[in-house]
């Protein structure tokens, strides 16, 4: 593993944080991800349905591509792992390598462990690793990211399911909307009773459309996990800083043999120097000689050191202290700033508000009531209301249930489904036919409403003239058409006039079968006259 090829910033990272850049790595390498995800899982996909369509079991072909979903996760995960550390692989290098890589941990991943709900963090570990005593690297790696493993398996089978069920009611967008019960009762009873193969078929490519999605992402955020843990328990952040350093110094010392050079190339400089340091080592010693006692010295708290008396009883000189001798080492900003911005790090010192009342005066709360015994009861009992009030409303609610209990009860009992017997024999009667029409319409309708049977002078007057506009225009209406239908084809009629009195008749009819708006006696005199003068009737 070649740390120094890393192409993320390593650091150690929250759960959730490691989730989103496996993520970001699915997003960035899509293209061979998909690409090579097609290319395998199509052909599979195809061949299962096809013996699933043989055997007449297609659900067979959709359980058996769900249960090789671990075999499809080492696609991305093949992807995106070489992707991390170089460039990321090609259609042809992942089909190579999903034919030879990874093969022996999937017998447990196929059996066993198939259902385990952290399938996304093991992987990696089995797959990129290797090497024997698998459990015990699952149980160190894995450790501290089981949970966040289980919930991501949780929101990705979530969003399948999502999916799947948005693709459904993306079909049911395209029926109109007057005909969506039926529609959908009718799909219903298609899809649960007995579906056709077709039906199936399409259901089990929703399922594969809505896996191919997810799944990438899945194992991404899987590898984000792996990576985060990995960074922490073996510290590569600091690894690749301390790799990086080392490459800087091994620049810089490539600069020294140069600056040595240069030194050497101006001798005067250095001719002075020695002679400034015999001097000094000369006074030292003549110095030592003629003052044999010694110092103590002793450092004081504040870092600065303090010469203690002499053995003869003469002061001290005072010693140097740390600022002469390093400068600023105690005044650098820089120093200063990284420690203060490590103390309020939020991974090293997590911090949270906590928010709660407090009285603006404490210590005159008690005495705001004074000596008043009466208030101070009505304090406490208002405070006891408050504190235990929820208690007291739940025990008066439980109270008065059981008092009335005689009428919820039965009230409750009538909600329960009731127990239906057997459905009664459907009653089969011959259809009759419907009546011909009278010679004398218009005096047969005004015979009918004379006698009070107002609706059944208009459905005469009504069928009446559905008849002369059909035999007028030639039109063929099917049994049970429509007034719209109606209206319809009687656009081809020639005159205007029979038009509007074939519209006024319709719209009277509806008024009086859909609204129960019968008109009075002059306005059915009226369309009498009309209708009889337009379809030959007054003769």
């Amino acid at each position: 593993m070649r740390l120094g090829d890393l192409s993320v910033e390593l650091r150690p990272r929250t759960p959730w944080e490691a989730v989103e850049l496996g993520i970001a790595l699915v997003r960035r390498h899509a293209g061979p991800i998909w690409r090579a995800w097609m290319v395998l899982t199509l052909p599979v996909f195809i061949m299962l349905n096809a013996l699933g369509w043989a055997l007449d079991r297609l659900w067979l072909a959709s359980l058996l591509m769900w249960w090789l979903k671990p075999v499809f996760d080492r696609i991305p995960l093949y992807v995106i792992s070489r992707a991390v550390f170089g460039p990321a692989p090609g259609v042809r290098d992942t089909i190579a390598g999903f034919r030879s890589w990874g093969w022996r941990p999937m017998l447990g991943y196929l059996s066993w462990r198939r259902l385990g709900p952290v399938r996304a963090l093991y992987l990696p570990i089995d797959l990129l690793e290797g090497g024997p005593r698998p459990s015990l690297r699952r149980s160190v790696v894995g450790g501290g990211m089981r949970g966040h493993a289980a919930l991501l398996t949780l929101v990705c089978a979530n969003f399948e399911l999502v999916l799947v069920f948005a693709m459904y009611v993306l079909a049911l967008m395209f029926v109109p909307i007057e005909l969506l019960s039926e529609s959908a009762r009718a799909a219903w009873e298609l899809l649960s009773e007995s579906p056709p193969r077709w039906i199936q078929l399409i259901g089990n490519l929703v399922l594969w459309f809505a896996a191919s999605v997810i799944e990438p992402f899945y194992v991404g955020a899987g590898f984000g996990l792996y990576l985060d843990r990995r960074t922490r328990i073996e510290a590569w952040d600091v690894e690749i800083a301390f790799r990086r350093l080392r490459a800087r110094l091994r620049d810089a010392a490539l600069i020294l043999p140069c600056l040595l050079v240069l030194a050497l190339s101006v001798p005067g400089v250095v001719h002075a120097g020695m002679v400034h340091s015999s001097a000094l080592s000369a006074s030292s010693r003549v110095a030592s000689a003629a003052e044999p006692s010694t110092r103590d010295v002793c450092t004081a708290p504040g870092g600065n050191a303090v010469a203690l008396a002499t053995a003869d009883g003469d002061a001290a000189q005072p010693a140097v202290d740390l600022k002469q001798v390093f400068g600023r080492v105690e005044d650098d900003r820089r120093f200063s700033d990284a420690a203060r911005a490590l103390a309020n790090d939020p991974l090293l010192h997590p911090r949270r508000t906590v928010t709660e009342w407090q009285p603006r005066n404490p210590q005159r709360a008690d005495d705001s009531l004074g000596d008043n015994a009466l208030l101070k009861l009505i304090s406490k009992v208002f405070a006891l209301l408050s504190e235990y009030g929820m208690w007291l409303l739940v025990a008066a609610v439980a109270v008065g249930l059981a008092i009335s209990w005689r009428t919820w009860l039965p009230w409750l009992r009538g909600m329960a489904p009731r127990r239906s017997g057997p459905p009664a024999p459907i009653e089969q009667s011959v259809q009759v036919e419907a009546e011909p029409l009278p010679a004398d319409v218009l005096g047969h309708a005004r015979a009918l409403w004379s006698k009070g049977q107002s609706r059944a002078a208009l459905a005469l007057l009504y069928r009446a003239s559905v008849a002369a506009m059909a035999e007028r225009t030639g039109a063929l209406l099917v049994p049970g058409a429509t007034e719209a239908q109606c209206l319809r084809a009687a656009r081809a009629l020639k005159d205007d006039d029979d038009r509007a009195a074939f519209a006024r008749m319709v719209t009277v009819w509806q008024y009086a079968a859909y609204a129960e708006r019968l008109p009075d006696s002059g306005n059915f005199e009226s369309l009498l006259v009309q209708l009889g003068q337009r379809f030959g009737w007054a003769t």
